[in-house]
């Protein structure tokens, strides 16, 4: 987990992370998909540095 993230996106991670889990994902691929569904939210929000996101 990135250190930049703050407190909130931490937790969210987390929890992506224990829901694909318990849905049988494993670990790898569940922590895979938590951290592109948090650096994609953090885009969305404007949090990130770097590129911004595209509307569709």
């Amino acid at each position: 987990m990135p250190r930049s993230w703050s407190d909130k996106r931490e937790r969210q991670y987390e929890h992506i992370k224990d829901s694909y889990e318990e849905r049988g994902r494993s670990e790898d691929k569940a922590e895979e998909i938590a951290a592109r569904t948090v650096n994609k939210t953090r885009a969305e929000k404007g949090e990130a540095k770097g590129r911004k996101s595209r509307s569709k």
